[in-house]
């Protein structure tokens, strides 16, 4: 298969397959790992998959916000050649998806949205985080899953190295601010775009509820539901994540040619 990781300029990211694009978009602890199966599936279909590394932890404190984010995500498109791409974001990577789309709906084919921030917050705004306790930390990132023993000790090791580290700590509250001034509220029932919602029946960070707020306030949207499964369902239950996203994008036409 041929799947590589690229380094160009600012730039770095995953690219597979041929066809139309999918540009997906990870959260704020999330890598591109995450989204392994996806890729793997979707770039024997006919699409191209590109999972750029997001500048979370890399920019100037000016630029850590959903805003700045977005506009990387434009200049990223713009820099690979693409007229019109598929959007698919994560928890944050939802949020910068849904901002990118008010702001440059001309670019963006299609939406979709699984587990994203947004609407709701309690993913960032609690007592986030305590630094230097470790089982607090592990039994948050538990909290991410369904299955808590998807949180491997390797991932739980990753999540409290960041939390650990005073500026990624600083831009992780400063993005948390940023989330919930950027309430999109608003701006969905203005967003016609096509959108698929893809969402864990068990997510206790962005609840069911906020799925269901999603789908009534976005014109036109999907909403799909995972049994068993938390707040990264592309990880949790890929098979059947790969399913829905490809039945949606075969009744949506947004299948590639």
């Amino acid at each position: 298969m041929e799947k590589y990781y690229k380094k160009e300029g600012k730039y770095s990211y995953y690219e597979a397959g041929e066809g139309t694009p999918i540009v997906v978009l990870h959260g704020l602890m999330g890598g591109l790992s995450n989204f392994d199966a996806v890729a793997s599936h979707f770039s024997e279909k006919g699409y191209k998959i590109v999972i750029p590394d997001l500048p979370i932890y890399t920019q100037s404190i000016l630029k850590t916000n959903v805003k700045a984010f977005a506009r990387y995500v434009k200049d990223f498109i713009t820099y690979k050649g693409f007229d019109r791409v598929i959007l698919l974001g994560n928890s944050l990577g939802g949020h910068i998806a849904l901002y990118h789309t008010k702001m440059y709906p001309e670019k963006v084919a299609g939406l979709v949205l699984t587990g994203s921030s947004g609407l709701y917050e309690s993913a960032m705004g609690d007592s986030y985080p305590k630094r230097g306790d470790y089982e607090y930390i592990k039994k948050k990132a538990q909290d991410v899953f369904y299955d808590p023993k998807m949180a491997t000790k390797e991932l739980v090791d990753e999540v409290f190295a960041s939390v650990n580290d005073r500026i990624k700590l600083i831009k992780t509250l400063t993005i948390a601010k940023s989330a919930i001034r950027h309430n999109m509220a608003k701006d969905l029932p203005k967003m016609h775009v096509q959108t698929c919602l893809i969402w864990g029946r068990n997510d206790l960070v962005t609840p069911p509820s906020v799925a269901e707020e999603f789908n009534e306030l976005l014109p036109n949207a999907s909403l799909y539901w995972i049994d068993k499964c938390g707040h990264a369902a592309m990880m949790e239950s890929p098979d059947e994540f790969n399913r829905l996203l490809e039945d949606w994008l075969s009744h949506t036409h947004l299948k590639a040619h």
